[in-house]
């Protein structure tokens, strides 16, 4: 039985109206695995980064159980990583620590109202993660997983597109992320999918969830299709 072991972001288990458990058959990872008669393996958060994907890899004992079983790699982050981020990373993250209670509130909710505006007024910068590092966090959980797996094939994803009123409609980032990318892909040797073009009309004609972020279902399975006849020829290579 053929194993995907997917590290993803909140396009992974979010559907139409909202996050659902990870074992649902029309999220993409499982449409892709049940595809190639196997299942999806998903280790994921909303606003995951591929540096998030990294840490994950080093300190989640649930990834190294997966790891010996695992039949392909699939890195499905890097997107998140080019939404504009008004606020340090390490600073937006931290508000989820401030006390009392109600100070973390009111601070959250004027960030909140105030993110669209900066996402403008800021042109879309500073990104969540520059593509520097999203290309160097690629790097490393390609290389530590082939330090023990050097057989285990792998496919990543390139950013896709947003219509999103929370970050101002601007995804000013999106361009140097995917160019990094598809560079990392080519000197790697990872194929890589296009999500832009595998869901744009979806996301860009008001066809997935009301946020303009996540997706539809039919979007769950366009991605989900091609990513099994990606990993299936994959799996017909000569390792």
């Amino acid at each position: 039985m053929t194993t995907l072991l997917v590290f993803g972001d909140s396009l992974s288990f979010h559907g139409p109206d909202g996050p659902y458990p990870a074992d649902d058959e029309r999220l993409w990872p499982n449409r892709a695995a049940a595809a190639l008669g196997g299942r999806a393996e998903l280790f994921a958060r909303a606003g995951w980064t591929a540096r998030d994907a990294f840490w994950a890899l080093t300190s989640d004992p649930g990834v190294w159980a997966q790891l010996p079983k695992a039949d392909v790699l699939v890195l499905g982050v890097g997107g998140m990583d080019t939404l504009p981020s008004p606020l340090p990373t390490f600073l937006r993250e931290g508000l989820r620590y401030l006390r009392p209670d109600p100070l973390r509130r009111w601070v959250r909710d004027r960030y909140v109202a105030a993110q669209p505006w900066l996402a403008r007024a800021l042109r879309g910068r500073p990104v969540a993660l520059p593509p520097a590092l999203t290309v160097r966090y690629l790097d490393r959980v390609l290389e530590s997983i082939r330090a023990l797996r050097p057989d285990l094939p792998a496919v990543a994803v390139l950013p896709p597109v947003h219509r999103s009123s929370s970050y101002g409609f601007v995804h000013t980032g999106r361009l140097l992320g995917t160019a990094a990318i598809r560079e990392w892909g080519e000197r790697s040797g990872v194929p890589l999918l296009d999500l832009a073009s595998l869901v744009g009309k979806h996301v860009l004609g008001g066809r997935g969830n009301p946020d303009g972020i996540h997706w539809g279902w039919e979007a769950h399975e366009l991605v989900g299709k091609a990513l099994a006849d990606e990993a299936g020829a994959l799996l017909d290579r000569p390792r």
